[in-house]
Order: structure tokens, then C-alpha cells, then sequence
């Protein structure tokens, strides 16, 4: 069965190859450029999928790109040759580093000389939040570095996070947009954010933001975390909700008017052509949410119980059954194990399904990594739990110590992919025999 959720999972990758989805878009570029004639195209790209985006584009106009800036993981511009004329710079992820501030600096300086007869292109992707990184004045990288970390254990969300990111930042939250004025701008984007909201992925540079000073404060709150983030954080969230910093750009500011947002590639893309492969291999495939989130040991109880509804409630013509999900889901950590929430969520899931036969999972990273591991995610059925015990190790002690890497690395079941280019968040292959 692991088989064949592997199969199904490539699937899903290939639905969202960045370069194919930047190509299947480039043709609104060339709209822009004629309608707006403008004569020169500047690219500035960071995420992920930074460097096969901005490959898509190359090839798609060839010769038309003036010099351009990409941002990208450390190992994800490995095996990826772009032309001199554009700069390639790989940075920390998920907590910031200076090599992302060094080359966010870069790109600030490429967009501030943009004219009006200039087309900018972001290419955005999952990790340009940490990627593009540039701390408002009187906040240092280290003391931002130590804000991300303190969310990130706290068990916060993506949207949450990044609430905080955009008002600590010089470029999130529509800022990049300001820069590149009174250039046009159209960023194509590869969503790794339930809902695909433009203001929460990468943290919306070149997006209308909704959230405020107060909603970033609250998130702090939230997660009791007003006493523990650097003091320079607090003061400038503070000193925002008081209206003494100008807020982010808002929904109708005359600043947008050049600005287009397009979304080239979901998780629900990715869950769509997961389905298709599973029904050509015979499975009668359901995709049952593009929304999963919250706790990843409260996902995979969700998900068992799933699981067990489906094969009660079963009147069917006996093909084998694909349950589908995606999103992304959070750890809050309290132990001192390795993880990632994608092992976590198949550790938990092992125990759920403990001793029930004919039930496996397969919980993985679309952009091969789970949490600070090199593992993509981890593969689980009702035998893992009970073989480790047989073994002489204690699943449920790994799983206290968020350690799950560990417990698959010692058990088996790790999926590594290596980086894949892509990220479209987490997606979930459940098959019942």
C-alpha cells in the first residue's frame, strides 16, 4: 500500500511543478506588457520554489527579463542554472538568517529604481515570509529570529505568524508594492496557506493587508508571549496599535492600482490530481478536506476516525478506498525530540490505528522537508506501533518527546524526497484494503 501512496502523493507534486505553473501564466505577463507598454521586466523571486519559478519564466520570454533577484533555501538553487544577469541567493528557513536580509536588501534596491515604464514579476512561494527578510528599524535579526522561534514552539499558524511577521517588517504586508511604485507589479503565486489568502502568504508583500497593529499584539497574547518576545518587538506593536507607525496598506489604497495578484498552483490543485491518480490505480478516491489544520496529533485522531467511518459504512463494489486531505498543521512543542508535524501526525496516527489491518497513511511535506529534519514526512499503518513495542521501543514515549523522526528513523516508514521545488503545504494519503 505504501507503494502506491507514494505514487499517488508524485502525482500531486507534478499537478504543481512551479516552473509548468509560472508557464501557463506567462501569457498575462506578456498582456501586461503590451497593455501597459512597458519596456522593461524586472523579477524579483523568493520562496522555495524560487529558482524553478523563475526558470518557467526565462524560458517562457526569452531575453525579456532585465536583471532580477531570487531568494531561496538553503539546497533548493542546487542543480538550477539561471543566467548571470540574475543574482541567486540562498537564506534560512524557517527562522531568518542574514544572508536573506542581505539579498532582501538587494531586491529593495532593484525595485526603489523601478520606473513607471517597468513590469515588476514576484514569483512568491512557500518560505518567503522568513526568506524575504528585512526587520523595521530598531529591531535586530536576532531579536526577530527570537520572536519567529517563540511562535513557532508556541504552536501558532501560518496566518498567525505571519500576522506578526508583516508588522515587524520593512517589505511584508503590501510593502514591497510600495517599493516597487510607481512600477506595475504582477506577482503569480504558488500557495502554501489554507484558503490561499494573498495577505498571509509569504506574508502578502505585494497584497492588501487586513490585519492591524492590535490583531498582531492579540497573537502574542494568544500564545502568552507578550513577556517573552524581545522587548523591541513589543514596544513597536505597541507604539503601531497607538497609530504613532503608519499601518501596512490596506484593501482600496490607490497603491494596488498597478498591482495584480495571481495564484498559479494550491494544495487543492495538488488534491485534485492526487484523486485522478488514485482512481486511474483503481482506488474510489474521496478528497476530504484542503483544510486540515490545528493540533497534528488532533488531525490524525480526526483522520483514524475518518478512517473507521469509511470502512463500516461501506457498500461499495470492494475497490480499495483513497481517503485525501491537505493543509497544514502545527506542533506545539514540549519535549526535546526531532520532529516534524508530518512525522508527528503519522506517529499519532500509528497509535490511533494500532492492530487494525488493511489501514495506512502517508503525511508529507510537498517541499520534502518536515520541520528540521531531512525527512519529507512518514508513512504509518496499523502494524508500526505494535513492531516498535515488539522492537523495544515505546511509540507513546516518542510521541511525548516530540521525537517522531527519531521513532521512524529506528522503525522505518521515513519518506526523503530531498528538496522537490514546490510547496503547496502537507498532504495526507489515507488507503483502506
Amino acid at each position: 500500500m505504501m507503494i502506491d501512496a507514494r505514487d499517488i502523493f508524485q502525482a500531486a507534486l507534478r499537478a504543481v511543478d512551479p516552473f509548468e505553473c509560472v508557464r501557463r501564466h506567462t501569457g498575462r505577463v506578456e498582456a501586461r506588457l503590451r497593455e501597459e507598454r512597458c519596456g522593461r521586466l524586472t523579477v524579483v523571486a523568493f520562496g522555495k520554489a524560487a529558482c524553478a519559478m523563475t526558470r518557467g519564466l526565462l524560458e517562457s520570454l526569452p531575453g525579456r527579463v532585465d536583471p532580477g533577484i531570487v531568494v531561496t533555501k538553503y539546497g533548493h538553487a542546487s542543480g538550477i542554472i539561471l543566467p548571470d544577469r540574475i543574482a541567486v541567493f540562498e537564506a534560512g528557513h524557517p527562522v531568518p538568517d542574514e544572508n536573506g536580509v542581505s539579498a532582501t536588501v538587494r531586491a529593495v534596491d532593484l525595485l526603489s529604481s523601478a520606473g513607471a515604464e517597468t513590469l515588476v514579476v514576484c514569483l512568491i512561494s512557500g518560505g518567503g515570509s522568513a526568506l524575504l527578510a528585512a526587520p523595521r528599524e530598531g529591531i535586530t535579526l536576532g531579536e526577530k529570529q527570537e520572536m519567529t522561534r517563540l511562535l513557532l514552539e508556541a504552536g501558532a499558524d501560518i496566518v498567525e505568524l505571519n500576522t506578526v511577521r508583516k508588522h515587524v517588517s520593512r517589505v511584508k504586508g503590501g510593502r514591497l508594492a510600495e517599493y516597487a511604485a510607481p512600477a506595475g507589479v504582477i506577482s503569480l503565486i504558488l500557495s502554501d496557506v489554507i484558503g490561499d489568502r494573498l495577505d498571509s502568504i509569504a506574508s502578502g508583500p505585494t497584497a492588501p493587508d487586513e490585519t492591524t497593529y492590535g490583531d498582531a499584539l492579540q497573537v502574542l497574547e494568544r500564545y502568552r508571549l507578550t513577556g517573552r518576545v524581545p522587548g523591541s518587538v513589543l514596544r513597536t506593536l505597541a507604539r503601531g496599535a497607538r497609530g504613532e507607525i503608519p499601518e501596512t496598506p490596506k484593501p482600496g489604497s490607490p497603491l494596488f492600482e498597478r498591482v495584480e495578484n495571481v495564484i498559479v498552483g494550491s494544495n487543492r490543485l495538488a488534491l485534485e490530481a492526487a484523486r485522478e491518480k488514485a482512481r486511474e490505480m483503481g482506488y474510489e478516491a474521496v478528497v476530504l478536506t484542503s483544510e486540515l489544520r490545528g493540533e497534528a496529533r488532533d488531525a490524525a485522531r480526526w483522520l483514524a476516525g475518518k478512517a473507521r467511518e469509511a470502512r463500516s459504512g461501506r457498500t461499495g463494489d470492494g475497490r480499495p478506498l483513497c481517503l485525501i486531505s491537505g493543509g497544514e498543521t502545527t506542533v506545539t512543542v514540549t519535549g526535546s525530540g526531532i520532529g516534524g508535524r508530518n512525522t508527528e501526525l503519522a506517529l499519532a496516527f500509528a497509535l490511533e490505528i494500532e492492530g487494525q489491518e488493511g489501514i495506512s497513511l502517508l503525511s508529507a511535506g510537498t517541499d520534502g522537508t518536515d520541520g528540521p529534519t531531512d525527512a519529507a514526512g512518514a508513512a504509518a499503518d496499523g502494524h508500526t506501533a505494535g513492531e516498535a513495542r515488539r522492537a523495544g521501543f515505546d511509540p507513546e514515549a516518542f510521541l511525548g518527546n516530540n521525537d517522531s523522526y527519531m521513532f521512524f528513523k529506528k522503525a522505518g516508514g521515513l519518506l526523503v524526497t530531498g528538496p522537490t521545488g514546490t510547496n503547496v503545504m502537507d498532504i495526507q494519503i489515507l488507503l483502506l484494503h
